[in-house]
């Protein structure tokens, strides 16, 4: 259960769906973070105008950025296994090695991994660094975060059974808190870390989450990595969608979110308010983003193949709406901000600045995808998971440390709490 009491809309009712199911899958994300897009094209917004002709020079400098970085346009997904290699070391590689197991227990292995390294990447803050001490090298931001959460499931952290480090289990994970994630993250007074007690009771309400879906997480024990074996069952010759991905884990894990949206008691999930959107429903001025969902969903693309499930229609699935890509945008000049923006305030994820922000990222990253593949000279196959990772999100970092140095913070400052952004 959320810390609010909020209850997950699928396991407390035995009925039909309530009318806010349909907010749980990637459609309802891009239909609704149109309609914000819109309302602030039509100059309605009070925080906000845009400047679409500055998508050209975002293009082109996302296409020169995934040049530098893939030379030789071989662009993986952008996911979770992206900073696993910090550094230039294949910790997975070396971590998978310590068993030796078949290719299906591999990629349970890997979920695992990837599930509880995903909900723990929100912003860390600006003074946070994680020393690695098997190389010498220290991290900070989401690669720090990453290379600490994979230590800390090496050491068996997230599992409930010795004989078996390398799980994630729900008894294990209920167990969690603020301070054994302090001890692996190395916190102390000199190096902070946002959100900790957030960022444990999120997988204390994983681990609460997967107990009740034995059909989705198994029994003994309910672990993440038992999602394949239900993909596998259900999956039409061995191929499934990529918003049928995400709509499992948003049915299943609309509850362990802590955003505070709920309509009758039940849990939204990550989502925000927004007077652009009317539906005469209960929904109205809902605006689904569900970033760490779609994040976690990029992140299993990996693992299912390895499983043997093709994953398809990569193209159904948004945009990231977090700092980097929405901070590419304004820094560009797609997006503009009618007043000044004060370094010194910095706004709430629920506020409806922030909300706007994160639906117009959405919405004008899917024309960006064919200007960026354009100028590259690249076909269709060329998705949205390739343009992140080449690609926006570095793109976004490097223009923040240019404009802000040295760490290039973002150009709207967030209230961050170590669970959205």
């Amino acid at each position: 259960m959320p810390a609010s009491g909020a209850r997950s809309w699928r396991s407390a009712r035995s009925g039909p769906l309530p009318e806010f199911g349909k907010l749980h899958d990637a459609a309802a994300v891009r239909e609704r973070c149109g309609m914000v897009y819109r309302w602030v094209a039509d100059g309605r917004s009070p925080h906000f105008t845009l400047d679409e002709s500055c998508l050209t020079a975002v293009a082109s400098y996302v296409a020169d950025v995934t040049r530098d970085t893939y030379p030789d346009l071989k662009i993986p997904y952008h996911s979770r296994w992206r900073h696993f290699s910090a550094g230039g070391v294949d910790r997975w590689g070396e971590l998978a090695a310590r068993r030796d197991t078949d290719a299906l227990e591999r990629a349970r292995i890997a979920v695992d991994l990837a599930t509880v390294s995903v909900l723990l990447d929100a912003g860390a803050g600006s003074a946070w660094r994680y020393h690695d001490h098997k190389t010498g090298l220290a991290f900070t931001r989401s690669e720090g975060l990453a290379v600490a959460s994979l230590n800390m499931f090496g050491a068996g952290l997230f599992s409930s059974d010795a004989d078996h480090p390398l799980r994630v289990d729900h008894a294990a994970l209920v167990r969690i808190d603020a301070a054994a994630l302090a001890r692996h993250f190395q916190v102390d007074s000199d190096n902070p870390l946002v959100g900790l007690e957030q960022r444990s009771a999120l997988l204390r309400r994983l681990g609460a989450a997967m107990a009740e879906r034995p059909d989705l997480f198994g029994h003994t024990p309910a672990r993440p990595g038992n999602l394949i074996d239900y993909l596998l069952t259900i999956a039409d010759r061995r191929r499934i969608s990529a918003s049928f991905v995400l709509a499992t884990l948003l049915e299943s894990l609309s509850s362990i979110w802590p955003s505070g949206l709920t309509i009758d008691g039940f849990a939204i999930g990550d989502a925000g308010r927004h007077p652009a959107v009317r539906t005469g429903d209960v929904t109205d001025r809902i605006v689904p983003f569900h970033k760490l969902s779609q994040w976690l969903t990029y992140s299993l693309l990996e693992p299912l193949e390895t499983a043997g499930l093709g994953v398809e229609r990569l193209d159904e699935l948004t945009a990231l709406p977090e700092y980097r890509n929405g901070g590419l945008l304004v820094d560009v000049g797609v997006i503009r901000s009618r007043a000044a923006i004060d370094p010194m305030v910095h706004h709430e994820v629920s506020s409806e600045l922030v909300v706007e922000w994160r639906a117009l990222t959405v919405a004008l990253m899917d024309p960006l995808v064919d200007l960026v593949r354009a100028q590259m000279g690249l076909d269709s196959t060329f998705s949205m998971p390739q343009m992140l990772q080449g690609g926006t999100w570095n793109a976004g970092r490097k223009i923040a440390q240019a404009l802000r140095p040295p760490r290039g913070p973002s150009p709207i400052p967030i209230a961050a709490d170590g669970t959205v952004f």
